[in-house]
């Protein structure tokens, strides 16, 4: 969940069919007509302008469609979130990057909407036992958050609360953000978008599901209890329902804060480390991964005295990875860490990523994408990155232009005639891997991952065999 940051609250929460169903008909209608004009406008223009012109269009539909969507709230705005990991396989990268946006501009809702949640979710006597803030802490798509405090013992607490309405306009939703994609243009005609549609709303039913993210949080608690580099909040099922989610309120700042920001290099890197050996260790040993990197979900606990922690929240989006799947994942990473064309592909080829029948030049590509992925952990190989990259303590994260290349890699794959959307699972996955990656980069540090990633890779292995 993002910041509320003083916002101005939304008075009227959009959440019967009728008036959802219209609102996206307008915007519908005048996404068409937008593009009709433009189409009309374009017949006129010189080759260099139209490209001009074309990009300030996308632009412009997304962030139409941005704005339209942030004030319905509910599944459709988290469905367009989602739609951007996907979309940067098919959409314009101005398309792409203003609804990636969503996650991190939302306008809270006014609590005369939330309060009847809180009445049918907990009874009378529960509720009296608290003091609840009606100002939100946090507002996301799906719900928004509240602080209280528990009088008895004064126990300092977080009330995650669902939007009414939520959980049922999921597939009518996770329909008409896809069809306004279409009658913006934005989607080319003969792609096929089912498997994404399938994932979304899946992923949408997930986080929707409190008593999922309950379980989520308290498996994460219990495999982090004594490792002193993270916190997990507390779930208190007393206060809690199929709507309604209370937990410890876990004191923190921003990873972009200035506090973290002035953090001296040693402490930084280690906060990078944790980032890394987390997700590693999620996805190569627990096979359960929490796959929404937003920083919202990531706070930084400074304590006198103490090494910075990780304050860990939200595990609505974690999903569960099969143990083939981890298997055939290990060997993309180990061939590309190896240079291994052949291993690297048939590993593609097992998760339905690549198929060793494609043409040479294709697999060559690929390979070469995932060669340049991982870059950082080449330190000390026959392959190491570029010499400005690399400083006293390892990989300067703060410099690289990683992410440029890895993009631009991808882009042109993407015209060949062999691309295909990844798998379901890859997409959610390199959304958290390539959360923990920026996090280096925002995080400016400077460090070597390379034995980390190998060790994981060989329990990984090992497991396997």
């Amino acid at each position: 969940m993002s910041e509320n940051g003083g916002k101005p609250s939304i008075r009227r929460l959009k959440t019967r069919p009728r008036d959802r169903n219209w609102a996206m008909t307008r915007m519908g209608l005048s996404a068409g007509a937008h593009f009709a004009a433009h189409s009309v406008g374009n017949f006129f223009r010189s080759g260099s302008d139209r490209d001009e012109r074309n990009r300030q269009f996308y632009q412009q539909q997304a962030q139409f469609l941005a704005e339209q969507l942030g004030e319905l709230k509910g599944s459709v705005m988290k469905a367009g979130q989602m739609l951007s990991l996907y979309g940067q396989y098919f959409l314009p990268p101005e398309a792409v990057d203003v609804l990636s946006g969503l996650q991190d501009d939302t306008t809270p809702v006014d609590w005369s909407f939330l309060q009847p949640v809180i009445e049918d979710q907990l009874s009378a006597a529960r509720r009296a036992e608290l003091e609840i803030d009606e100002r939100p802490i946090a507002a996301a798509s799906l719900g928004q958050a509240h602080r209280a405090r528990r009088k008895s013992d004064g126990l300092e607490l977080v009330i995650k609360i669902q939007y009414p309405g939520v959980a049922d306009a999921i597939d009518s939703d996770v329909k008409t953000i896809v069809r306004l994609l279409w009658l913006s243009k934005m989607v080319p005609r003969e792609l096929s978008l089912d498997p994404v549609i399938a994932e979304v709303r899946d992923m949408l039913r997930r986080e929707v599901d409190y008593e999922h993210e309950a379980r989520a949080t308290q498996a994460f608690a219990a495999k982090l209890a004594d490792d002193p580099r993270f916190v997990v909040p507390r779930i208190l099922p007393e206060y809690s329902g199929r709507s309604v989610l209370t937990m410890t309120y876990e004191q923190g700042v921003a990873l972009r804060s200035e506090q973290v920001r002035n953090l001296p290099q040693t402490q930084r890197a280690e906060l990078g480390r944790s980032f890394i050996w987390l997700f590693l260790r999620e996805f190569f040993d627990w096979k359960m991964v929490q796959t929404d990197a937003h920083f919202g979900n990531y706070r930084v606990r400074l304590s006198e005295g103490q090494a910075p922690q990780l304050v860990l929240l939200d595990f609505g989006a974690t999903r569960h990875f099969s143990s083939a799947f981890v298997a055939g994942y290990r060997e993309v990473v180990a061939g590309a860490v190896e240079r291994d064309q052949q291993r690297l592909v048939a590993g593609a080829e097992s998760i339905g990523l690549m198929s060793s029948g494609f043409p040479a030049d294709t697999l060559k590509a690929f390979a070469e994408l995932c060669y340049t992925i991982v870059e950082p952990f080449m330190i000390g190989t026959d392959h190491p990155p570029p010499a400005a990259l690399v400083g006293d303590l390892g990989y300067r994260y703060g410099q690289t232009d990683l992410p440029r290349r890895v993009t631009q890699l991808m882009s042109r794959a993407a015209l060949s005639r062999y691309f295909r959307i990844p798998p379901r699972e890859i997409v959610f996955l390199h959304r958290r891997m390539a959360g923990a990656f920026i996090a280096q980069t925002v995080l400016d540090v400077e460090w070597d991952a390379r034995e980390l990633v190998l060790d994981a890779l060989g329990a990984a292995a090992d497991e396997a065999t």
